[in-house]
Order: C-alpha cells, then structure tokens, then sequence
C-alpha cells in the first residue's frame, strides 16, 4: 500500500517542481479591476463559482489591496479599469482623474519602487460595443467596422495618460495595426521615454475571455446579449505565421516585452519564439483558464492545487519569462523569493 501524502509533503513536492523550472516571485503579475461602479459584484457572488481573484476593487480599497499583494513577495501588477461611464469614444479612458490614473498614481506614492505598476491599454471597457477599437461605418454601408488608424490616436493618448501618472509599463492590448510605433512616439515627443511597452502582440480570438468581460463590461455594452466577435485585428489560432509576424512588427516598432494569450493552448508558441527570438517574453494566464480549473475543481472532477501549479510551472518551463495569472497569490506561496 503506498504512502499516504501529507498537506506537507505535497507542499514540499509543489515547491521543489517550481525550483525545477526556476519559477520565482518576480516572475509572476497580479492582474487587479479597480471599478468606479458603486454596487459592483464579483464574478464569484454573480455565478457562485468562486472566484475571488476576478472581484472587483473600489478605488478606494486599491492601498489596501496592493500591500496584500506585496506582503507575499509579489512586486508587479496590472491594472484593468471599469469605469463609471461609457460612450461611443470611449473618452472616459482620457480622464486625468480616471480610475487607472488614480489608481496607479496612488500606488506609486505608497509604494513606491517596491511595484511594477503596468497599465493596460484597451479601450474595451470604456465604450460600448466592447470592441477593442473605434468602429465606424463601412465603406460598403454595410455595418460597422473598426478605424485602426483613429484607434491608434486614441491609444497614444491614453497610454501617454497612464505615464504622466506614474506606470511603469503601458501594455497595448487592442491588437491595432502600429500600435507599439504610435504609442513609443508619443512616449518619448512627451518625455517618457523610460516608460517601457509590455506588447500584447499575439493575443487570439478565444472564448476564454468570457469570464473577464463578464467582469469588466459585458453586461453595460450594447450587445450584452450576443457574442462579441474580435476575429477581425485578432490572430486566429490556427494561423501561427501571422502570430510571428505581429510579434517581429512589435519588436521592431519599440516593445520592450511581447505577450502572447491566452496561454495553455499556445506553449507551443511560446516554446518556439524563446528558441528562435531572444526577447523578454509574458504569457498571460487568462480568465477562461482560470475558470476551468476553478470550476472542476469545485465540481471535485481535478485536483486544484495540482492543476493551478503543473498550468504554471508548464508556461515557465515553455520559456515564459513573465507570467500573468489570477493564480499568481496562490503560487506565490510555493516560492521562496
């Protein structure tokens, strides 16, 4: 009969397969939603799955929460903002005195140099279709589609925004043709040129970012009640050329870090751009992911903590440099540093 394993020793087994790899503390990025909206709900309290890395924060809990996160060694984080208002320009993003911009410059006055505050740069949350870009009529009069090239001015102006109140990193997430060349220019015609780019350069078309639109806008968009389709601007999984192609663009156009998401069902890319592109490379662990692992494990179908430590330690051991992922306070307890 083999031996029965104690909380201890799985403990001990979850840590020294993270030595393994070399998965540390410094490698891991908290994502937190800082919301405007009195009343709000967490994604846990609106469908009783438990999910309490996904709650919403109100700005005025953004200290306390932040030291939470560096009490167990964790010193990046990204900011998602849920604002109060939306419209068609989305020009809520803009505001001096937006939820992201308060909320990174109150962070960095407590903190300090003790976080890596990044910002993300999408548009999504503030106008409302929940596209990633601007929309406006096609040529054809036939619907509505997106306007990279007003996008573009949007996002320069937003990210120049987030580095005049202190982030770290703005990381562009709309997957808009130029993004990195436009917003790296306005950075530095407007002095931030120490203000880094964290690319979101190989973000696909998935399902699995259901669960942080749920949380983030989905429910004050026009078209609450029918798919979001984002297929247009971006990658197709089935398509990895075009994958590399946007990652070599947003090198060359001035990131300082590339993203690829979602994760588990692209460590095949991960692993091939780490061997064929030596440059600092996130993966981001998505909302979707998260859920699955939440939802089976409440279902008692899979282990937990197995899975959420085997999901991150294979994105290390794929060649991630930086990971992001609800799991990151969880598997910070299995990290020395």
């Amino acid at each position: 009969m083999g031996k029965v394993q104690t909380a201890g020793s799985v403990l001990d087994c979850y840590t020294q397969l993270c030595r393994s790899v070399r998965l540390q503390k410094k490698d891991l990025i908290f994502p937190i939603f800082v919301s405007e909206q009195r009343g709000g709900f967490s994604l846990s309290e609106r469908n009783g799955i438990g999910m309490p890395s996904l709650a919403k924060i109100a700005p005025k809990d953004v200290i306390q929460h932040v030291q939470k996160i560096v009490d167990q060694g964790i010193s990046s984080v990204i900011i998602f903002g849920i604002p109060n208002k939306r419209d068609v320009s989305a020009s809520s993003a803009l505001y001096s005195d937006g939820v992201v911009q308060n909320s990174t410059r109150k962070i960095k006055k407590e903190f300090e140099g003790l976080v890596n505050i990044i910002t993300d740069v999408c548009i999504c949350q503030y106008n409302l279709s929940g596209h990633c870009g601007l929309q406006t009529r096609s040529h054809k009069g036939t619907g509505r589609i997106i306007d990279n090239d007003s996008t573009l001015a949007l996002l320069s102006k937003i990210a120049t925004s987030y580095a005049e109140s202190g982030a770290d990193f703005v990381a562009p997430s709309s997957m808009m043709d130029g993004q990195v060349i436009q917003i790296r220019s306005a950075l530095d015609s407007r002095g931030f040129k120490d203000t880094k780019i964290m690319a979101f350069s190989a973000k696909h078309a998935s399902s699995l970012y259901s669960p942080f639109r749920m949380t983030a806008y989905t429910k004050h968009i026009n078209n609450y009640y029918t798919i979001i389709d984002k297929s247009s601007y971006q990658v197709g999984y089935a398509n990895p050329r075009q994958a590399i192609r946007e990652i070599q663009a947003d090198i060359q156009e001035g990131a300082d870090m590339i993203v690829i998401k979602p994760s588990l069902a692209y460590l095949d890319m991960v692993s091939m751009i780490r061997d064929s592109i030596d440059f600092p490379l996130v993966v981001q662990n998505v909302s979707g992911e998260y859920a699955m692992i939440k939802a089976a494990a409440r279902n008692g179908w899979i282990d937990e903590e197995e899975w959420k430590v085997n999901s991150i330690v294979a994105m290390k051991r794929a060649g991630a440099h930086g990971i992001i992922s609800y799991f990151t306070m969880d598997i910070a307890k299995y990290l020395d540093d």
